[in-house]
């Protein structure tokens, strides 16, 4: 038993090696093992090892966010997951797992948990999405300021028709009717932000639906796409920029928000797919350009991921702060998931392997050329 475990041990010191991250070192970055259980769960299942393991509580780190950072620069995310990604891509492969069916698992696996959860992490408007911090000092600040981003990209006016393709809690929506005076669809398939949706905007010219994007039958000046696209699958990219372009009318718009991925991809991380967003997968820059070829003319690409860091860190935050509150309805196993979660996706910004990318495209160009707001 003690040969195995040195043996296990020692695989994941040489695994480490040139990541200065040290097992039960004194820095912060450094990974406390609670149970030896814990080098063969990370040599066997990867990533989702990893994960599971800091769930169940077998190791510890005082800063996470800089572990995993560490661990990601050095690619050892790609290096230890390959027998784990192996099953998710056979599955992934031979099925839609994004269909019109499946499309509604990850409103009931995430977006419906808790109202109260995302009240108490997120900004006054519960915006779930990267927040623009260019000049802001606060998250709703930074989060207002994204909106107000997207409305200008879009070149809104008054008394044009907008839609809006997974509104969340139907903040961008609202705003949108306020503050630039437009006609406002959302859909979403999550019925928790369905309720709150329709009830923040009950008083402005704003319809949410409970709809999924492929069941719209109308057209629209513009449409923008605010974190959604994350969940819409390899096998539906081009699908939906054809949607997209048949619900735009021919001096039209759109303006896609989405997080990318530095290569193209079948399928997702094992943990967060099976713990945090089902059935998820991030774009790559060619897949989304395939997706719109022969469709849209490209106006502008817009990086700024370096701001989704900021925002998850915020989020961190506020999350931890709530959590002798929150504790009475969500057990300490969720926390540390949560936790993760969160931690993790910031380490995944801030190592620059993960992007976050604004798209605008039009139907037929900018008559005079396109000056895009920054």
């Amino acid at each position: 038993m003690n040969r195995t475990y040195s043996r296990h041990r020692g695989k994941v010191e040489t695994l480490l090696e040139g990541t200065d991250i040290r097992i039960n070192g004194d820095r912060p970055w450094d990974l406390q093992v609670k149970d030896s259980r814990f080098f063969k769960q990370v040599l066997t299942q990867g990533s989702l090892g990893l994960g599971e393991s800091y769930m169940d509580g077998w190791w510890e780190c005082q800063n996470l966010d800089e572990m995993m950072t560490r661990l990601l620069q050095a690619k050892l995310d790609r290096a230890v997951v390959a027998r784990v990604l192996a099953l998710d891509l056979a599955e992934a492969t031979l099925f839609n797992l994004q269909s019109r069916t499946r499309a509604w698992i990850v409103a009931k696996k995430h977006y419906d948990i808790g109202n109260d959860l995302y009240r108490a992490m997120l900004d006054d408007k519960l915006v779930y999405s990267c927040g623009y911090w260019k000049d802001a000092n606060t998250l709703d600040e930074a989060q207002t300021a994204k909106i107000d981003l997207v409305c200008r990209k879009l070149q809104l006016k008054p008394g044009m028709r907008v839609l809006d393709i997974g509104c969340g809690w139907g903040s961008a929506a609202a705003y949108v009717a306020e503050h630039y005076g437009c006609s406002v669809v959302g859909v979403t398939v999550s019925e928790e932000q369905y309720r709150y949706g329709t009830e923040l905007c009950r008083d402005l010219p704003v319809e949410i639906r409970l709809q999924d994007y492929r069941d719209i039958r109308e057209t629209f000046d513009r449409v923008y796409s605010i974190g959604m696209f994350e969940h819409v699958g390899y096998r539906n990219y081009r699908t939906y920029m054809e949607e997209v372009r048949r619900l735009l009318h021919t001096d039209g718009m759109f303006l896609l928000h989405t997080i990318g991925g530095n290569r193209s991809v079948k399928t997702t991380d094992p943990w967060i797919n099976r713990y945090i967003f089902p059935n998820g997968m991030l774009p790559s820059v060619r897949q989304i350009g395939a997706a719109i070829d022969g469709l849209f003319v490209m106006e502008d690409w817009h990086n700024f991921g370096q701001d989704y860091d900021t925002t998850l860190m915020h989020w961190f935050r506020n999350f931890d702060a709530a959590w002798p509150t929150l504790k009475e309805t969500y057990d300490e196993r969720f926390y540390r998931m949560w936790t993760y979660y969160l931690l993790s996706c910031a380490a995944s910004f801030r190592a620059r392997k993960n992007q976050l990318w604004q798209v605008v495209l039009s139907v037929d160009g900018v008559p005079g050329g396109y000056h895009a707001p920054r």
